[in-house]
Protein backbone atom coordinates (compact mmCIF):
# COMPACT_ATOMS: atom_id res chain seq x y z
CA UNK A 1 0.00 0.00 0.00
CA UNK A 2 1.34 3.44 -0.93
CA UNK A 3 1.67 5.58 2.19
CA UNK A 4 1.11 8.79 0.23
CA UNK A 5 -2.48 7.62 -0.30
CA UNK A 6 -3.07 6.97 3.42
CA UNK A 7 -3.93 9.68 5.93
CA UNK A 8 -2.66 8.33 9.24
CA UNK A 9 -2.59 11.75 10.97
CA UNK A 10 -6.05 11.30 12.58
CA UNK A 11 -5.02 7.93 14.03
CA UNK A 12 -1.74 9.39 15.26
CA UNK A 13 -3.66 12.20 16.97
CA UNK A 14 -5.85 9.67 18.79
CA UNK A 15 -2.80 7.76 19.98
CA UNK A 16 -1.00 10.96 21.00
CA UNK A 17 -3.10 11.63 24.10
CA UNK A 18 -1.70 10.04 27.29
CA UNK A 19 -5.10 9.08 28.71
CA UNK A 20 -6.21 7.42 25.49
CA UNK A 21 -2.81 5.73 25.17
CA UNK A 22 -3.22 4.33 28.70
CA UNK A 23 -6.67 2.98 27.82
CA UNK A 24 -5.42 1.32 24.65
CA UNK A 25 -2.49 -0.18 26.53
CA UNK A 26 -4.89 -1.63 29.11
CA UNK A 27 -6.90 -3.19 26.29
CA UNK A 28 -3.78 -4.98 25.02
CA UNK A 29 -4.78 -7.58 27.59
CA UNK A 30 -7.19 -8.81 24.91
CA UNK A 31 -10.17 -8.88 27.25
CA UNK A 32 -12.99 -6.31 27.13
CA UNK A 33 -13.05 -3.74 29.92
CA UNK A 34 -15.77 -1.47 31.28
CA UNK A 35 -15.48 2.30 31.01
CA UNK A 36 -14.90 2.56 34.76
CA UNK A 37 -11.94 0.18 34.58
CA UNK A 38 -10.46 2.14 31.70
CA UNK A 39 -10.99 5.41 33.58
CA UNK A 40 -8.96 4.03 36.51
CA UNK A 41 -6.25 2.75 34.17
CA UNK A 42 -5.94 6.21 32.62
CA UNK A 43 -6.28 8.10 35.92
CA UNK A 44 -9.18 10.24 34.68
CA UNK A 45 -12.78 10.84 35.71
CA UNK A 46 -15.65 8.77 34.33
CA UNK A 47 -16.88 11.74 32.30
CA UNK A 48 -13.46 12.33 30.76
CA UNK A 49 -13.06 8.62 30.03
CA UNK A 50 -16.42 8.58 28.27
CA UNK A 51 -15.32 11.43 26.00
CA UNK A 52 -12.03 9.69 25.18
CA UNK A 53 -13.79 6.39 24.46
CA UNK A 54 -16.19 8.18 22.14
CA UNK A 55 -13.26 9.49 20.12
CA UNK A 56 -11.62 6.06 20.03
CA UNK A 57 -14.89 4.54 18.81
CA UNK A 58 -15.31 7.18 16.12
CA UNK A 59 -11.70 6.64 15.06
CA UNK A 60 -12.21 2.89 14.69
CA UNK A 61 -9.62 1.87 17.28
CA UNK A 62 -12.04 0.22 19.72
CA UNK A 63 -15.39 -1.51 19.56
CA UNK A 64 -18.17 -2.02 22.10
CA UNK A 65 -19.32 -5.37 23.45
CA UNK A 66 -22.77 -5.23 25.05
CA UNK A 67 -23.84 -7.65 27.76
CA UNK A 68 -27.32 -6.76 28.96
CA UNK A 69 -27.25 -3.16 30.12
CA UNK A 70 -23.47 -3.12 30.40
CA UNK A 71 -21.01 -1.92 27.79
CA UNK A 72 -17.46 -3.19 27.52
CA UNK A 73 -14.71 -1.94 25.25
CA UNK A 74 -12.02 -3.85 23.39
CA UNK A 75 -9.49 -3.15 20.65
CA UNK A 76 -11.00 -3.32 17.20
CA UNK A 77 -8.63 -6.09 16.19
CA UNK A 78 -5.13 -7.47 16.11
CA UNK A 79 -4.03 -4.76 13.66
CA UNK A 80 -4.58 -2.08 16.31
CA UNK A 81 -2.59 -4.15 18.82
CA UNK A 82 0.25 -4.48 16.32
CA UNK A 83 0.38 -0.70 15.87
CA UNK A 84 0.61 -0.16 19.63
CA UNK A 85 3.26 -2.86 19.96
CA UNK A 86 5.28 -1.30 17.11
CA UNK A 87 5.12 2.14 18.72
CA UNK A 88 6.29 0.59 22.00
CA UNK A 89 9.49 -0.53 20.30
CA UNK A 90 10.47 3.04 19.41
CA UNK A 91 9.16 4.74 22.55
CA UNK A 92 11.07 5.54 25.76
CA UNK A 93 10.26 3.36 28.78
CA UNK A 94 8.03 4.66 31.54
CA UNK A 95 10.09 5.89 34.49
CA UNK A 96 9.73 3.47 37.41
CA UNK A 97 8.81 5.41 40.54
CA UNK A 98 7.71 2.70 42.97
CA UNK A 99 8.40 -0.86 44.05
CA UNK A 100 5.04 -1.92 42.60
CA UNK A 101 5.90 -0.48 39.18
CA UNK A 102 9.24 -2.28 39.28
CA UNK A 103 7.56 -5.58 40.19
CA UNK A 104 4.91 -5.16 37.49
CA UNK A 105 7.58 -4.36 34.89
CA UNK A 106 9.48 -7.56 35.75
CA UNK A 107 6.32 -9.62 35.39
CA UNK A 108 5.53 -8.10 32.00
CA UNK A 109 9.06 -8.73 30.80
CA UNK A 110 8.90 -12.37 31.90
CA UNK A 111 5.60 -13.34 30.24
CA UNK A 112 2.61 -11.37 29.04
CA UNK A 113 -0.12 -11.32 26.45
CA UNK A 114 0.30 -9.06 23.45
CA UNK A 115 -3.42 -8.74 22.69
CA UNK A 116 -4.04 -12.47 22.20
CA UNK A 117 -0.61 -14.08 21.86
CA UNK A 118 2.34 -14.83 24.15
CA UNK A 119 5.10 -12.24 24.45
CA UNK A 120 7.98 -11.36 26.75
CA UNK A 121 10.84 -13.67 27.66
CA UNK A 122 8.57 -16.71 27.49
CA UNK A 123 7.24 -15.69 24.08
CA UNK A 124 10.63 -15.24 22.45
CA UNK A 125 11.95 -18.43 24.08
CA UNK A 126 9.00 -20.39 22.69
CA UNK A 127 9.47 -18.92 19.20
CA UNK A 128 13.16 -19.81 19.24
CA UNK A 129 12.35 -23.36 20.36
CA UNK A 130 9.76 -23.77 17.58
CA UNK A 131 12.31 -22.68 14.97
CA UNK A 132 15.23 -24.66 16.45
CA UNK A 133 13.06 -27.75 16.81
CA UNK A 134 11.99 -27.63 13.17
CA UNK A 135 8.31 -27.02 13.97
CA UNK A 136 8.10 -23.72 12.12
CA UNK A 137 10.27 -22.03 9.52
CA UNK A 138 10.69 -18.27 9.44
CA UNK A 139 10.10 -17.10 5.89
CA UNK A 140 10.49 -13.79 4.14
CA UNK A 141 9.25 -10.50 5.57
CA UNK A 142 8.00 -12.01 8.82
CA UNK A 143 5.86 -14.86 7.48
CA UNK A 144 6.24 -18.29 9.10
CA UNK A 145 5.44 -21.75 7.76
CA UNK A 146 4.54 -24.78 9.84
CA UNK A 147 6.52 -27.89 8.95
CA UNK A 148 4.99 -31.40 8.79
CA UNK A 149 6.58 -32.07 12.17
CA UNK A 150 5.00 -28.90 13.50
CA UNK A 151 1.58 -29.81 12.08
CA UNK A 152 1.70 -33.07 14.00
CA UNK A 153 2.86 -31.45 17.23
CA UNK A 154 0.31 -28.61 17.18
CA UNK A 155 -2.57 -30.91 16.33
CA UNK A 156 -1.53 -33.26 19.14
CA UNK A 157 -1.96 -30.27 21.44
CA UNK A 158 -5.52 -29.79 20.18
CA UNK A 159 -5.12 -27.09 17.52
CA UNK A 160 -7.05 -27.31 14.24
CA UNK A 161 -4.61 -25.78 11.77
CA UNK A 162 -6.97 -26.17 8.81
CA UNK A 163 -9.54 -23.98 10.54
CA UNK A 164 -6.92 -21.48 11.64
CA UNK A 165 -5.78 -21.05 8.04
CA UNK A 166 -9.33 -20.04 7.10
CA UNK A 167 -9.29 -17.02 9.42
CA UNK A 168 -9.05 -13.60 7.84
CA UNK A 169 -5.95 -12.65 9.81
CA UNK A 170 -2.42 -13.81 9.04
CA UNK A 171 -1.86 -17.45 9.91
CA UNK A 172 1.62 -17.33 11.48
CA UNK A 173 3.85 -14.31 11.74
CA UNK A 174 6.93 -13.27 13.66
CA UNK A 175 6.54 -10.09 15.70
CA UNK A 176 9.51 -8.24 17.18
CA UNK A 177 9.01 -8.20 20.94
CA UNK A 178 9.28 -4.66 22.32
CA UNK A 179 11.01 -5.68 25.57
CA UNK A 180 13.25 -8.49 24.29
CA UNK A 181 14.02 -7.15 20.79
CA UNK A 182 13.64 -10.68 19.45
CA UNK A 183 10.63 -12.23 17.68
CA UNK A 184 7.64 -13.95 19.20
CA UNK A 185 4.83 -15.71 17.33
CA UNK A 186 1.62 -13.89 16.49
CA UNK A 187 -1.17 -14.36 13.94
CA UNK A 188 -3.96 -16.92 14.16
CA UNK A 189 -1.54 -19.67 15.17
CA UNK A 190 0.09 -17.60 17.90
CA UNK A 191 -3.30 -16.65 19.33
CA UNK A 192 -4.68 -20.19 19.25
CA UNK A 193 -1.52 -21.63 20.78
CA UNK A 194 -1.56 -19.08 23.60
CA UNK A 195 -5.22 -19.70 24.31
CA UNK A 196 -4.67 -23.45 24.38
CA UNK A 197 -1.71 -23.16 26.76
CA UNK A 198 -3.83 -21.09 29.13
CA UNK A 199 -6.64 -23.68 28.88
CA UNK A 200 -4.15 -26.42 29.75
CA UNK A 201 -3.02 -24.49 32.79
CA UNK A 202 0.49 -23.90 31.50
CA UNK A 203 0.09 -20.17 32.06
CA UNK A 204 -2.06 -18.29 34.54
CA UNK A 205 -3.15 -14.66 34.52
CA UNK A 206 -1.88 -12.67 37.48
CA UNK A 207 -2.95 -9.51 39.26
CA UNK A 208 -0.79 -7.39 36.95
CA UNK A 209 -2.79 -6.68 33.82
CA UNK A 210 -1.48 -8.61 30.77
CA UNK A 211 1.08 -10.48 32.88
CA UNK A 212 1.19 -14.28 32.78
CA UNK A 213 2.94 -16.67 35.14
CA UNK A 214 4.27 -20.07 34.12
CA UNK A 215 2.99 -23.00 36.18
CA UNK A 216 4.84 -26.21 36.98
CA UNK A 217 2.64 -27.92 34.39
CA UNK A 218 3.71 -25.21 31.96
CA UNK A 219 7.40 -25.76 32.49
CA UNK A 220 6.91 -29.47 31.82
CA UNK A 221 4.53 -29.00 28.89
CA UNK A 222 6.70 -26.44 27.12
CA UNK A 223 9.77 -28.65 27.48
CA UNK A 224 8.04 -31.91 26.49
CA UNK A 225 5.98 -30.54 23.59
CA UNK A 226 8.30 -27.92 22.12
CA UNK A 227 11.72 -28.34 23.68
CA UNK A 228 11.32 -24.92 25.27
CA UNK A 229 13.15 -24.72 28.59
CA UNK A 230 12.43 -21.57 30.56
CA UNK A 231 14.82 -20.35 33.22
Amino acid sequence: MRTDHVDFAPVAALLGDRARAAMLTALLDGRPLAAGELARAAGVSAQTASAHLGRLLDGGLVTVVRQGRHRYYRLRGSEVAQVIEALSRISPPVEVRSLRQSRDARRLHAARTCYDHLAGEAGVALFAALVDGGLIEAGGQGACEVTPKGEERFEALGLDLAELRKERRRFAWECLDWTERRPHLNGALGAALTGRMIELGWFERGTTRRALSVTEAGYRGLADSFGCVLA
